[in-house]
């Protein structure tokens, strides 16, 4: 969900940076420039939320990746909607660039990878992502130049550290390399990233706006990471009542629901399991010394000839 935003050798700290490059010509009133200075503390408080951290060291779900795929889908149909609505209008129209940038479809194919081609009907706009939504809308219809603030907020994002956080998610959820999953982060009709960047900020400093306009835009823009702070809590509240999915060497953990005593991993651990349960008597046989013995002995003999095998 987030858009991470710095080059891979980073610190985890900056990993929400723009990765802008100093350039001469720019002027402090530009509005690249008042958007880069005006949304810092933002950046600060959305790279410090907790799901963004467990995301990057990897810590991240299935479960919850899809969740937070589901959110990007719906943000991102609201702001390409809107988007098309004022191609043409001269406030946004410089900054339209539909075959580099959208990312609706490619969502669409990471929601058919993860859920089936009836995705459609399972998945489900949560309330932190339609208040972002409505607001996506409500500029779109009502202050166009706004949405200036929430394209630069996401795709300069995602055509920077997001492609960090594409190759975690691939690593930490052992995705396809074939990139299956990830389409969010794949952008086939930008070569170059950088160059591309810099041309977006130049169209972006050539819009024709007064100074209030370009400060109105910077405090869209804040509002635009607070919208994606919401996001990232209430994915981490979703985080943490999921079970975890594997626990003491694999075994599944019991989700809370139902008898716990059906389940014959915590059956065991509590001393329930019935002594015809096949679980309950392949532990209890494994924890006999003598067997313990055996089973060494086997791993050491085996493990012998790997070494020899690979030598």
């Amino acid at each position: 969900m987030p858009s991470a935003l710095e080059s891979p050798e980073g610190g985890e700290e900056d990993i929400l940076r723009y990765d802008e490059v100093e350039d001469d010509s720019v002027s402090p009133m530009d509005l690249s420039e008042l958007l880069k200075e005006g949304t810092k503390e933002s950046h600060d408080r959305a790279e410090n939320t907790q799901f963004v951290k467990d995301f990057l060291k990897g810590r991240i779900k299935k479960e919850l990746f899809k969740l937070a795929t589901v959110a990007l889908y719906f943000t991102y149909s609201a702001l390409e909607e809107e988007m098309d609505r004022n191609k043409d209008n001269p406030v946004f129209a410089p900054l339209y660039f539909p075959v580099e940038l959208h990312r609706r479809e490619a969502l669409a194919k990471d929601l058919k990878y993860f859920y089936g081609e009836d995705w459609k009907e399972k998945i489900q706009c949560s309330e932190a992502t339609q208040q972002y939504v409505d607001r996506i809308h409500h500029v779109g219809q009502h202050e166009p130049e706004l949405l200036v603030a929430h394209a630069y907020t996401r795709y300069m994002g995602d055509l920077s550290g997001g492609q960090v956080l594409k190759k975690v998610a691939q690593r930490a959820l052992k995705l396809p390399s074939t990139e299956e999953g990830i389409q969010f982060y794949v952008f086939d009709s930008i070569s170059n990233a950088q160059q591309f960047k810099q041309l977006y900020r130049a169209r972006m400093n050539a819009l024709d706006l007064d100074k209030n306009t370009k400060e109105r835009i910077v405090e869209e823009a804040n509002k635009a990471f607070r919208f994606n702070m919401q996001v990232f809590d209430e994915l981490d509240k979703i985080g943490k009542s999921l079970a975890e999915e594997a626990q003491d060497g694999g075994f599944p953990v019991h989700d809370g629901k139902g008898d716990i005593r059906k389940c014959p991993y915590y059956a065991d651990k509590l001393g329930m399991a019935s002594p015809s349960c096949p679980f309950h008597a392949a532990v209890g046989l494994a924890r006999q010394p003598l067997v313990q013995l055996v089973l060494a002995a086997c791993m050491a003999v085996a493990a012998g000839a790997a070494a020899w095998y690979i030598l």
